[in-house]
Order: C-alpha cells, then structure tokens, then sequence
C-alpha cells in the first residue's frame, strides 16, 4: 500500500490526521466492545433463568391439561377454553442498550380471574381451573422469553460487528497507515539528506569559484605592481646613458 502513496509532507499530514482519527475511533469500538459483552452477559444470565422457568412452566402445564383430560375428558377441557372472550393482548417498546435498540414486551390480560376465563364455574373442575392458571402462567414466561432471547440475539449480533470494525482497524487500517507513516518518514528524510548534500556541494563550489576569483586578483595585481617598478628603472637607464654619448 506503501508503493502507491507519494512522499509528500501533505500526505504525511493527512496520514497522520487519519491515524489520530482512527486510533480514537479504535478505542471507543473497543469500550463499546467492552460494554456490550457486560450487557449481553447480564442478559444471558438472565435469559438462562428464562429458560428454566419456561420449561418448568411447561412441564407444569402439560401435567395438569393432562390431568383435566382423563378426569374432565377432551370435550369439557376444548369447551372452556373455547369459551374464553378476552385475548391477552401485546404491545411491544423499545430500549437503547449502548447503541442497540433492542425490543420491551409488555402483556395485559394474560392471567385471569376465574369469573373471567368465560367458562360457569359450576360446569367445570378445580382441574381445569389449575390448568388454565398453568397455562397463563406459560404464556407469560413465553413472551418473557421472546423478549430476553431477541435482545440478546439483537446484542451478539452488534457484539460480532463492533468486534469486526475493532478487528479491522486494529490489523488492517492503522498497520497500513503507519506503513505509509513510516515510508513517506523515510523518503523525506532522504530528500533532506540529498538536498543538503547538493547545497554543500553548490557551496564548495561557490566557494571554490570565490577563491579562485580572488587568487586571480591577487595575481593580476601583483603582475601590475611588478610591471609599474620595472618601467622607471628602464627610464632611468635611458637617462643616464645620453650624457655618456656626449
């Protein structure tokens, strides 16, 4: 990934806003991480105790419907429940829990007086009453369980997603990033080290030039100093060789 980024200082720049970015985003998935796994633990602890009522509310039904068939027989037994007027009814809200809407059950009418099951009580038994009673019974350890089992579906499922953004950032997005970080570093500071090293060498050179320069001023003003005692000396030879000619 290194290869296709150009080692620019505007791009080490943004490399490193993105990394500051992503490494808070990283360490908020992972509380939230952390939070959701304490959520869905509290849940699942209460979803086992769901359970268990569930079944012990099943068992318990099954026993005494079963006990009101053979002492009551099928047909008393579909008669009062065909006679029930009044439906339990249903309404679902919803929570937040760290960021997940998760569903809030509520149930009404579920369990019942006997003068409102719909059946006279002279024409049934005590055994169809305690069934009837189980089964409101079950049916509201149904529905908390619905509840309980939807939530904690609703929360593993964000618990697997938050792991996989965490997962992500963590050993693939930031070791990429500080991949590039670390490639555009290096070939900056090898751009500085060649410019320094050619403006060293342009400095020599100017430097070199000056003193050559220099060197030929010194010598074209010693060439002139050399050249200005030498003339009066020819004059004066010159002079004083015409009295000798007389």
């Amino acid at each position: 990934m290194a290869k296709d980024v150009k080692p620019t200082r505007k791009n080490l720049m943004e490399i490193e806003d993105r990394i500051e970015l992503s490494e808070r985003g990283h360490g908020t998935l992972e509380k939230k991480r952390d939070g959701l796994i304490m959520e869905f633990m509290d849940i699942l602890d209460k979803a086992q105790d769901v359970r268990g009522e569930l079944s012990q509310d099943y068992e318990d039904a099954q026993k005494k419907i079963n006990m009101a068939r053979a002492m009551e027989g099928d047909v008393a037994v579909r008669g009062a429940a065909a006679a029930l007027q009044e439906h339990p009814e249903i309404t679902t809200e919803s929570k937040n829990i760290m960021g997940v809407v998760v569903p809030q059950i509520e149930s009404s009418r579920v369990s019942k007086r006997l003068d409102q099951r719909g059946y006279g009580i002279m024409g049934t038994s005590a055994r169809i009453d305690e069934a009837a009673e189980a089964y409101e019974d079950l049916l509201e350890s149904i529905i908390l369980a619905a509840e309980v089992e939807t939530a904690m579906k609703k929360m593993l499922r964000e618990i697997e997603t938050t792991k996989r953004r965490v997962n992500a950032l963590e050993f693939k997005l930031l070791p990429d990033l500080y991949e590039n970080q670390e490639y555009i570093e290096q070939k900056l500071e090898e751009q500085e080290r060649e410019e320094t090293f050619r403006l060293k060498k342009i400095k020599e050179k100017k430097e070199a030039e000056e003193k050559a320069e220099r060197e030929a001023e010194a010598a074209e003003e010693a060439t002139k100093e050399e050249t200005g005692t030498a003339e009066p000396d020819m004059e004066q030879s010159t002079a004083g060789g015409v009295p000798g000619g007389d």
